[in-house]
């Protein structure tokens, strides 16, 4: 399986190897791999070289350590491409997953400053102010903060947001969602998401921030998102012009 004589550096035939082994079912999501100690009889390779080789995965998403547990196969990433607007119930079913929410508040507040200023509302306008947990196949997948003016939805009931939320407002005439514009950055996770998501502590995830607007250019909505880097990541096709 290795062949020292080749120019590729060693350490990258073992990951190319275990890929494959993954890919193919041979180390199954959720299972351990060998030790480090058993991958370099197997390989007859120094551990260091196995421990770079392991440590790349780790670090590209493909295995995960458990301290005192050792190193395991990780889920693979759901991917969301970033050319159309979809919404995360739209997305899940197009994958054969169920989608869910766990609704964690559902109020009407007035709205923060920067909420304010992107809803182009006046000072003291009312906003509902809407904290999901976003699930797929049960599983925590994101962390969801969305404000939505009262003045444009006054009969939003906590029912509607626990399944699809452009699905409602798409019901009410005449309201038709038009566009977005988002900023995503990836971030550690704080104690907040770190409890909401069930991540470890110090895990990275996608932080996106989305400004919405009807057809009419209305903004709807401003959406304050946390992925799970581990199962998440965005893809997007562009263009040279």
């Amino acid at each position: 399986m290795i062949d020292k004589r080749s120019p590729l550096p060693i350490y990258y035939q073992i990951e190319e190897d275990i890929k494959q082994k993954i890919e193919t079912g041979l180390y199954a999501e959720g299972e351990a791999i060998p030790s480090e100690r058993e991958l370099s009889e197997q390989y007859e390779v120094s551990r260091m070289t196995v421990r770079q080789a392991v440590n790349n995965l780790v670090q590209d998403g493909r295995l995960y350590r458990e301290k005192g547990k050792g190193t395991f196969v990780a889920e693979e990433k759901i991917e969301q491409k970033l050319s159309g607007m979809t919404s995360f119930t739209e997305d899940m079913s197009r994958r054969g997953m169920a989608a869910s929410s766990q609704l964690l508040d559902f109020s009407v507040i007035h709205a923060p400053k920067d909420v304010m200023e992107k809803l182009n509302l006046e000072a003291g306008a009312f906003v509902y102010d809407i904290h999901r947990i976003r699930l797929a196949d049960e599983q925590p997948m994101a962390y969801e903060r969305t404000y939505i003016p009262l003045e444009l939805f006054p009969e939003l009931t906590k029912t509607a947001v626990e399944g699809s939320l452009y699905h409602y407002i798409e019901q009410q005439q005449p309201h038709k969602i038009h566009k977005a514009s988002q900023v995503i950055e990836a971030t550690i996770a704080d104690e907040e998401q770190v409890d909401m998501l069930g991540i470890p502590p110090s895990s990275a995830v996608l932080y996106m921030e989305r400004i919405s607007q009807l057809a009419d250019g209305t903004p709807f909505e401003v959406v304050k998102s946390s992925y799970r880097a581990d199962r998440y990541k965005f893809i997007s096709d562009i263009y040279r012009t």
